[in-house]
């Protein structure tokens, strides 16, 4: 049997429930506030538009050096994830690609890959399914201008809401130079980027992640650590502040960006990062540092159930720019709705976080409201 590269070996991960950073602890913390019954009949009429939600086919999987798993509902965008969201009660779902998509995709490879995946989701599940699925663009990522073009067409002639990209691109993130068409066009168009994790970098790897415990290379471990375990939520953060500081949204003031999975860790260092990045940028940007989190940012609750979670990121952002996701296929959609239903907050609040930011943010309205 041929051996399994690193890349392949995170599919392996994926498919055990942990490639998106759904922990054990997150799950029993739900079930544990889902312990009275009468909570988990609270809200059953709340409608939810599911934010990060992923697919993927038999050619992205090739291409990225993966092992298909048929199990894992990634290539299935028919009646099974159609169940699934009926029983959770989702009435939408964004979809993007798995990632790290095509971004690493170089030359008119990755253009005419990108083109087919976003045409797929076009003629297939949005076609055949009208209201239940959305779409963020993929992009060839590799080439800024063809992906500032594609995220273009997507949105003006197929109905996208914006594209999604996968943590580092090459060795380069967003704040680059090099994306400035991109950035620029996205703002033109007034549809954000979400920014989700990817991969990191071979040499990354080899310095945070590698030469552990042997028992741990075999058991996938240290790929877990690098990605949803650790890895990847502190790589998002970094990338935001980034932008941030090297004034991205000073050159493109109403730039939208999204993270994902409770902030990705930023809550937990939010007073911090504010406190010592406001002192040094004080007089290089046009704002206060915090500024940017509240004119720039949104932010979901994908793979996350957790509400003291959902507490510390409402202790510093204002629900105006908070949304639901449930991080499908890697997490289980019912488990996400019922625990949001559970969560005490006004209806007002958990409307907005539900359904109604996301119906401001894209323009949209869910089926039927």
């Amino acid at each position: 049997m041929k051996p399994m590269g690193r890349r392949s070996l995170l599919t392996a991960a994926t498919a055990l429930g942990i490639g998106a950073g759904l922990s054990t602890h997150a799950i029993v913390s739900a079930a544990d506030d889902d312990e009275d019954s009468d909570i988990s009949l609270r809200d059953q009429d709340l409608p939810f538009i599911g934010t990060e939600e992923t697919f993927s086919t038999r050619e992205l999987m090739k291409l990225n050096d993966r092992l298909f798993l048929e199990d894992t509902g990634l290539a299935e965008l028919g009646p099974r994830r159609i169940g699934a969201m009926d029983e959770a009660g989702l009435n939408v779902q964004i979809l993007s690609a798995h990632t790290p998509g095509v971004q690493n995709v170089k030359g008119q490879k990755g253009i005419d890959f990108a083109y087919r995946l976003n045409k797929l989701l076009v003629d297939g599940p949005m076609a055949t399914y009208p209201g239940r699925f959305k779409a963020f663009a993929t992009l060839p990522l590799q080439d800024p201008e063809a992906s500032a073009d594609e995220l273009e067409r997507t949105v003006r002639e197929d109905g996208f809401l914006g594209c999604l990209t996968n943590g580092i691109i090459g060795k380069k993130f967003l704040d680059h130079p090099d994306f400035e068409p991109l950035l620029a066009r996205a703002e033109a168009l007034d549809v954000p980027i979400y920014i989700h994790p990817g991969l990191p970098p071979d040499e990354v790897f080899e310095i945070y992640y590698s030469n552990m415990r042997p028992e741990y290379q075999k058991e996938f471990q240290d790929q877990v650590l690098s990605i949803s375990a650790y890895g990847w939520h502190q790589e998002v953060v970094t990338q935001c502040l980034r932008m941030i500081t090297s004034g991205v949204f000073d050159r493109h003031p109403k730039l939208q960006i999204i993270i994902g999975h409770m902030g990705e860790g930023l809550p937990f260092f939010y007073k911090r990062v504010v406190e010592k990045m406001g002192e040094v940028t004080e007089k290089s940007l046009d704002k206060p540092f915090e500024q940017y989190f509240h004119d720039n940012f949104w932010f979901t609750t994908s793979a996350f159930p957790q509400t003291e979670l959902l507490d510390l990121l409402l202790d510093f952002i204002s629900v105006d720019r908070v949304m639901f996701a449930t991080d499908y296929p890697f997490a289980n959609m019912k488990t996400q709705t019922d625990w949001f239903r559970g969560v005490e907050l006004p209806r007002k609040a958990k409307e907005k976080i539900a359904y109604r930011n996301a119906e401001k943010l894209f323009r949209m309205k869910v089926s039927g409201k």
